[in-house]
C-alpha cells in the first residue's frame, strides 16, 4: 500500500523547542456553552450544588438563570488550549494564579487565547517545561476566566540546545480583596433547605480538616467523554494503541477529571460553596486511571470577609484527592516530604460562601 502523504496538512502539534516566551497563540474552534452541555457535566460528576442546578435558585441569588459550573468553563477553555500547547506533552504540572472573571451562561460562545510567558528546559535534555497564561473571553469580548498553567513538553530533537531558562514569578495566592463577585449575586435569605446543609460561612475556621467520605470510581468510557466534550485532544487520554507502549502502558486521565471529581464530592461538607472564585495553585501528584476510585478531602486554609459585603464571604480551602485510599487513613506525605503514591490532586482555591 502506497504511504499516504500528509504533507504540511495536519498538526502534530508544537514541541519545546517551538515555544517562545512572549508569543500570543489564538486557539481555534469557538464553542457555544449549552444547557446540554452542563446536564452532560452534571451526569459525568454528579454535582449537586444548587446554584448550578437550578434557575430559580438562582434567581433567588439575584441572577437572570443558573450559570454553568466554573469547572465547566475552565475545562472548555483549558480544552482548547491543548492542540496549541500540550498535545505532545508528558504531563501538565500545576496551575496557579487562576481568576474566575465573570459568569457563564448557556447560549454563551467561549474562544481562548494564550500567552507563552516561560520556558526551561528539563535536566533530562529530553523535555523541557513551557508556562502559558490562558484566557477565555465570551461572545463580546469579555474575559471570563484568565490563569496560568505549566507543562512538561518533549523535545523534537533531544540533542538541541538548551535555551536560556525563562521562569516567570507567580502569586502564591490571589488576595480575597481581589475575588469577584458575580454581578447582582446576592447571599441574603439564601434557602439551606434547598441547598441541602445548613453550615454557612461562619460555620467554617481555618485548619478545620473535612473528609467528603463519598467516593466515585472512574470508567474508561466516562473520563474519555468528559475529555471530548472539552475538545481536549491529547494523545496520552484516548489511544491505547500508542499508550501500551508507553511509560505507563495505559491512557491517562485528564486531570480537570479528577478536579472535577473532588469538588463534586467536597458537596458532601461544603455544599453551600456556592462558585469557584480562584485558583491559587494546584498540582497533579500521581496519575490516574480508568478504574481508579477517587476520595476526597478539604483543609480550610483561610475564612476571609468580602470588602463591602456582609451577606457573602470567602473559603480559601485545600483539596487533596486519592485513588483507591479513603482519606481517613491517608498520608499526604511520609516524613521525608516525599507524596504518598495514593495522592493524585492538591488544589488550592478559593469559593464564595453565604453569611449569615
Amino acid at each position: 500500500m502506497a504511504k499516504t502523504d500528509t504533507g504540511c496538512k495536519t498538526n502534530s502539534g508544537r514541541f519545546f523547542e517551538d515555544f517562545r516566551p512572549g508569543e500570543t497563540l489564538v486557539h481555534a474552534t469557538p464553542r457555544t456553552a449549552t444547557s446540554g452541555d452542563q446536564a452532560l457535566y452534571t451526569a459525568l460528576y454528579g454535582s449537586r450544588f444548587a446554584l448550578n442546578s437550578a434557575d430559580s435558585f438562582a434567581q433567588g441569588l439575584g441572577l437572570a438563570r443558573a450559570p454553568l459550573d466554573d469547572l465547566l468553563v475552565f475545562h472548555l477553555v483549558f480544552g482548547k488550549s491543548v492542540p496549541d500547547i500540550s498535545l505532545n506533552a508528558v504531563a501538565n504540572l500545576g496551575y496557579a494564579d487562576g481568576r474566575f472573571l465573570l459568569p457563564v451562561f448557556p447560549g454563551d460562545s467561549l474562544t481562548a487565547v494564550s500567552k507563552v510567558i516561560g520556558r526551561k528546559e528539563n535536566s533530562s535534555g529530553k523535555t523541557g517545561t513551557v508556562y502559558v497564561e490562558t484566557t477565555g473571553h465570551n461572545q463580546r469580548g469579555e474575559a471570563v476566566l484568565r490563569y496560568t498553567r505549566w507543562v512538561m513538553v518533549h523535545k523534537r530533537d533531544a540533542g538541541s540546545a538548551a535555551p536560556e531558562p525563562v521562569v516567570p514569578s507567580l502569586p502564591d495566592a490571589i488576595s480575597a480583596d481581589q475575588l469577584i463577585v458575580p454581578e447582582n449575586m446576592v447571599g441574603k435569605d439564601y434557602d439551606t433547605t434547598l441547598s441541602g446543609s445548613p453550615h454557612l460561612w461562619e460555620g467554617y475556621s481555618a485548619g478545620e480538616k473535612i473528609d467528603h467520605v463519598d467516593g466515585m470510581t472512574i470508567e474508561e468510557a466516562e473520563h474519555q467523554l468528559a475529555t471530548r466534550l472539552y475538545h481536549n485532544t491529547a494523545r496520552v487520554h484516548f489511544n491505547q494503541h500508542a499508550e501500551s507502549g508507553g511509560r505507563f502502558g495505559k491512557r491517562i486521565v485528564y486531570g480537570g477529571h479528577v478536579i472535577s471529581i473532588a469538588r463534586a464530592l467536597s458537596f458532601n461538607g461544603l455544599a453551600n460553596a456556592l462558585n469557584v472564585a480562584a485558583i491559587n495553585g494546584g498540582r497533579h501528584c500521581n496519575p490516574t486511571f480508568g478504574g481508579d476510585t477517587i476520595y476526597a478531602w478539604s483543609e480550610v486554609l483561610d475564612s476571609a470577609a468580602i470588602p463591602a459585603r456582609n451577606d457573602i464571604g470567602a473559603l480559601r480551602l485545600r483539596t487533596v484527592a486519592t485513588k483507591n485510599r479513603p482519606c481517613q487513613d491517608h498520608p499526604f506525605a511520609d516524613s521525608e516530604g516525599r507524596i504518598d503514591p495514593a495522592t493524585v490532586l492538591e488544589l488550592d482555591y478559593w469559593v464564595l460562601m453565604p453569611r449569615r
